[in-house]
């Protein structure tokens, strides 16, 4: 009988799973197909990795009372910006062990709040990068959901194109505005 448990629980996980994995294309607005809002990416096992991802974290803020592993660069923790490609809201393989790091982190905390803010580069409309920067953040938001976090613990927002990280035009500037930060409060 317990075997029949077991194999149903598989079951409900796996169509869970796929239910919860849909692409979210629509709503984009300008007709672009490449953005993947899936998290397939994720699924091979890294996310108990010690890899770390790269890229310039920016400070907790008033996250001031977290401790010492969010300013050890050698820390996943310590990175709080996860960067995409280009009309993209499919977080890279580089940043999974980061989301994981954080999800661990808020699963074990749970009192502990973030903020999602999803950004875009400045290419394409206004209402389009909303939507894709908040696309990139729920991203971000099921990755660490399927890992235990709560649904209370984490807010999204989008800022489109509104608050680059960088002024400019070109790759070197677009590429560091392409991105979600992890906004512990």
């Amino acid at each position: 009988m317990t075997l029949n448990k077991k194999y149903l629980a598989l079951a409900m996980t796996a169509v869970l799973t796929v239910g919860c994995s849909s692409d979210e294309k629509e709503g984009l607005g300008d007709g672009t197909q490449g953005t993947d809002a899936s998290t397939s990416g994720y699924s091979d096992g890294s996310m108990s990795g010690s890899q770390f991802g790269s890229g310039n974290g920016f400070g907790s803020g008033s996250g001031s009372h977290l401790g010492p592993e969010f300013s050890d660069p050698n820390n996943p923790l310590s990175k709080q910006v996860i960067y995409f490609e280009l009309d993209s809201s499919q977080v890279k393989q580089d940043y999974v062990p980061v989301v994981a790091a954080h999800a661990r982190y808020l699963a074990s905390h749970p009192n502990q709040r973030v903020i999602l803010a999803g950004n875009a580069d400045e290419r394409g409309s206004s209402e389009y990068n909303i939507a894709l920067g908040e696309q990139r953040a729920k991203s971000v938001e099921r990755m660490m959901r399927s890992q235990g976090v709560g649904a209370n613990q984490l807010e999204i927002v989008s800022y489109g194109e509104e608050k680059p990280a960088v002024s400019g035009s070109g790759e070197s500037a677009w590429q560091q505005n392409r991105r979600v930060e992890v906004g512990y409060q």
